[in-house]
């Protein structure tokens, strides 16, 4: 049964997930066929961020995800988000109507990855440590997709929607085949302080900080990077040729990332999460650095550090919730978890609208190597979360 579950909950989240980072896979084409703004450009990825965070509020300060069957949640959530999705089939590219699309679709997928989380820490815990990071490196697969989906797909943009939101309802299908496992509990009615917990409480709160340090760094660069090696591989190659490759690049920096995110939960439960978190962040922001020392030069060099970035990026945000997991109370983890991911992705709604807009004054390579600033602060909050564990 809790292998059974576990599968289809993956599943779900691969396909609900791959609405996340369509706006960013599609962009080149529907530039090819429209004149964006750059603002609106910005907006049509950070409106994602901006929703889910607001969902996330919503869904903490009334614990949908601890006071009702979590199964419903995601698939109400799921299945509203696709249909929402599909609204960027009839609206102009970058018009307000379509913005609008992305931030609803944002705040319906608040219902579910955190409640994924919730369903998975559900059936363990001493496993807690690989069950979330295989449920984070199905979300990261999910939001990887879309590059690979815009790859096959050529310069029909609208069939990446289309197939984006088709899985998105499929998702939701599938996550009411899932079972509940024996460690899910279940709160009776809201506790308000569930929000004073994520400050009172040392582990949870240095784990936030930490989580904080990490979010800094990686939606701006899963929005980003194909943008931004696409400029890069430009200086060698033609534009057209640059673009191709820079939506493999991306495909398989953010896919890779999901790969290590089940390996490093196994390392994780044998040799601590906060130590993952640590040994994650500082390849992570040495990447960073690298990607733009490197930028504009070798497109081999550029490819294969990008691709280190993306398998470190990731790993660490599995172990973050999981740390929050263990830290509190069993009937309040659920909330927790979703108000840790709707601070971490208020920030990311200031980091991945602005990118691009600095990108344009202070060229990319500065953007890049600034976002090591991230990890680094998280590093100093994990190693002292270590000295309480």
């Amino acid at each position: 049964m809790k292998i059974r579950s576990i599968i289809l909950l993956l599943l779900a989240e691969v396909a609900a997930m791959s609405l996340w980072l369509v706006s960013a896979a599609i962009l080149p084409d529907m530039l090819r066929e429209t004149e964006v703004s750059s603002f609106r450009q910005a907006a049509l990825s950070s409106g994602v961020q901006a929703g889910f965070v607001l969902g996330a509020l919503i869904s903490t300060v009334f614990g949908l995800a601890d006071r009702f069957d979590p199964r419903r949640v995601f698939a109400f959530s799921a299945i509203m988000a696709g249909v929402v999705n599909a609204l960027l089939l009839v609206s102009s590219p970058g018009s307000s109507l379509a913005i609008t699309a992305r931030v609803i679709t944002g705040s319906l997928l608040a219902g579910v990855y955190p409640v994924g989380m919730k369903i998975a820490v559900g059936w363990g815990q001493k496993d807690r440590g690989f069950l979330v990071g295989a449920l984070v490196g199905a979300l990261t697969l999910g939001s990887a997709s879309p590059h690979l989906i815009a790859l096959a797909g050529g310069s029909d943009w609208r069939l990446t929607v289309a197939a984006a939101s088709g899985a998105s309802v499929i998702a939701g299908i599938l996550s009411l085949l899932v079972s509940l496992g024996p460690h899910h509990a279940i709160a009776a009615r809201f506790n308000p302080t569930v929000l004073t917990t994520a400050w009172t409480n040392k582990r949870v709160r240095l784990a936030y900080i930490g989580y904080l340090g990490h979010m800094w760094e990686l939606y701006a660069m899963w929005a980003w990077i194909a943008a931004a090696t696409a400029v890069s591989y430009s200086v060698s190659l033609p534009l057209l040729e640059a673009e191709r490759l820079s939506k493999l690049t991306a495909f398989l920096a953010i896919g890779a990332g999901g790969i290590a995110c089940a390996v490093a939960g196994l390392v994780a439960d044998k040799i601590g999460k906060a130590e993952i978190t640590i040994i994650a962040m500082a390849v992570s922001g040495t990447s960073a650095i690298a990607t733009a020392l490197t930028f504009g030069g070798p497109v081999w060099l550029t490819f294969a550090i990008v691709i280190v970035w993306g398998t470190a990026i990731v790993p660490d945000s599995a172990q973050f919730s999981a740390l929050v997991a263990d830290a509190s109370p069993p009937d309040q983890a659920g909330s927790l978890m979703t108000f840790q991911t709707a601070l971490g992705f208020a920030l990311t709604f200031a980091t991945v609208q602005i990118t691009p807009i600095l990108a344009a004054t202070l060229g990319w390579p500065t953007i890049l190597a600034g976002l090591a600033i991230g990890p680094a602060i998280g590093i100093i909050a994990m190693a002292r979360l270590r000295t309480i564990i």
